[in-house]
């Protein structure tokens, strides 16, 4: 498989207690496929996986699969602390039909590389599909290093790495000495360098409830070719994305951000809380002007 596009790992919206709005998601699954996302993921950090019971992960991956009915492909997030976990969310994904599953390195325990690709190998057989591995040390306190990346040769599912490390040494590693492995940026500031590296996919949590915004600078860069362009849509993204990751309140501003589209998408699970009015205020301030600039850059580029 080859991962092209935008990405979306979509929320999970919530009533208001805590239970799942099937309905709300339903609605999100059509928006962000008209917009034209390239794939959704279930099960990504921005979905609140770690906040679900396993009888939710199956429940919410089936329901996912029925509604896109084929329109996009579907990636399933296998992460867990335990590989048994692990390993039967990625038989779950393939008994339903998942075009592709996304392997991370499991939290607290600190594998070493060769844990991590032991763990990864075993999540790999059990589901015999795609794979995207996802390397976010920032959360899972370990890194997927040369000797896990070496040994994950041996399966070649292994088509594509979400990489959100943030440091511009491994990206440079990436691209040189594992081109057999498809570059994903997984770090959103650093968009506009991954796609210089040869990165075809953005998996990208604001693309929730701005599609057209990561569109616009996936189009510019790899598509375009017209890096002039991207730079200016990048520029335009920067304030965006500096708001995102201030003071812990990712998952809320996402799901703030889907209710300026008309989404009731919810609250977060606790402990996370919603946000309060003035950084409500400060993100809708935000979106509007990227949407604003980004709308005169790509009339003054056509």
């Amino acid at each position: 498989m080859q991962f092209d596009g935008i990405y979306t790992p979509i929320v999970t919206p919530y009533n208001a207690d805590f239970s799942i709005n099937e309905s709300v998601l339903s609605d999100v699954i059509d928006f962000l496929i008209e917009a034209g996302v390239s794939g959704l993921i279930v099960a990504g950090t921005t979905g609140e996986y770690y906040a679900q019971t396993s009888a939710e992960r199956y429940d919410l991956m089936r329901f996912a699969k029925e509604r896109i009915a084929g329109r996009v492909p579907l990636i399933v997030g296998t992460g867990a602390i335990r590989t048994e976990d692990s390993v039967a969310y990625a038989a779950a994904a393939r008994d339903i039909g998942a075009t592709a599953i996304l392997v991370a390195t499991p939290p607290y325990a600190y594998p070493t590389d060769r844990e991590i690709a032991l763990h990864c190998l075993a999540v790999d057989r059990a589901a015999n599909l795609p794979a995207m591995l996802y390397n976010y040390p920032g959360r899972m306190s370990v890194n997927m290093g040369e000797e896990c990346l070496d040994r994950l040769g041996r399966s070649p599912n292994f088509c594509a790495i979400k990489e959100s490390s943030g440091d511009p040494n491994r990206l440079h590693m990436l691209a040189r000495d594992y081109p057999h492995i498809a570059l994903s940026c997984g770090m959103d500031d650093q968009a506009l360098e991954f796609f210089a590296w040869g990165a075809r996919s953005w998996v990208c949590a604001g693309s929730n409830f701005a599609p057209e915004a990561h569109i616009a600078l996936h189009r510019a860069c790899v598509v375009e070719g017209n890096f002039t362009k991207g730079r200016a849509i990048m520029s335009a993204m920067l304030p965006l994305m500096r708001v995102l990751e201030q003071g812990g309140k990712f998952i809320q501003c996402i799901k703030h951000g889907l209710s300026t589209r008309g989404f009731d998408v919810g609250p977060p699970r606790k402990p996370l809380q919603p946000l309060n009015k003035d950084d409500k205020r400060q993100l809708e301030e935000v979106i509007r002007t990227m949407n604003t600039t980004i709308t005169d850059i790509e009339g003054a580029f056509s």
